[in-house]
């Protein structure tokens, strides 16, 4: 086989190789039924509704969306477009601790008296400060209506709607990517050993093979013609 195939056939390999690194998932969602006891002006009420967790990376943070599939609690009179406002808080676990807060627009529809009320999706920023694998899990949903406040409490103690891989995290510690104060690199940072990093690392690899072979190419080509 001639040279200028041999080569182009063993880029083609490299090149694939690094693509099939690059492209592996980093998260893993699931819809987990969460059973809401709410605490509402007129009492006690429950319902449950599956939920659905999402995030998009952005940078150094993750725009994180919080879908419910069912209504929860109920009003005893009907709410008019804009009078109902929902907020909620995403309570995190595995590698990062803490909570990030979540909510959506007013109702744009009226709301039937005794009727569930069906939560818009909730949105919100979460920054990471830790390396890892994180778990998103729905906590506390609040309903604010008519100069009401309705608060509502998972009883079912429900797993994580969302595990995500996070990498290059702010402010993180340990020894992937440990930083000191003010984002500097502090005296414990190690180089990062993570699958994407060597993912990048091969595909910096397979650039260089690109044009080392364009080089051995075209300097058998000269060499041919000198022959």
């Amino acid at each position: 086989m001639p040279y200028p195939k041999r080569t182009a056939l063993a880029l083609a390999a490299a090149v694939a190789g690094s693509v099939v690194l690059v492209t592996a998932p980093v998260a893993q969602a699931s819809v987990v039924d969460v059973n809401y006891d709410c605490k509402t002006p007129i009492g006690a009420k429950s319902a449950v509704s599956p939920i659905d967790i999402k995030a998009v990376q952005n940078g150094g943070s993750y725009q994180v969306t919080m879908s419910f599939q069912k209504g929860v609690s109920s009003s005893p009179v009907a709410l008019g477009p804009g009078a109902m406002n929902p907020s909620a808080t995403i309570t995190l676990g595995g590698a990062d601790k803490g909570a990030v807060a979540v909510s959506g627009p007013a109702n744009s529809a009226e709301i039937p008296a005794n009727s569930p009320i069906k939560i818009s999706d909730l949105s919100g920023t979460y920054v990471p400060k830790a390396n890892g694998k994180v778990t998103f899990t729905a906590g506390v949903l609040t309903i604010k209506a008519l100069g009401t406040t309705t608060t509502c409490t998972a009883s079912n103690s429900p797993g994580p709607s969302l595990e995500l891989d996070v990498t290059g995290a702010t402010g993180a510690t340990g020894a992937t990517g440990a930083t000191g104060s003010g984002g500097t690199p502090g005296p414990s940072a190690l180089p990062k050993t993570g699958p994407l990093d060597s993912a990048v690392a091969l595909g910096t690899l397979g650039a260089t093979v690109v044009l080392v072979g364009a080089a051995g190419v075209l300097w058998l080509t000269r060499r041919g013609r000198r022959v």
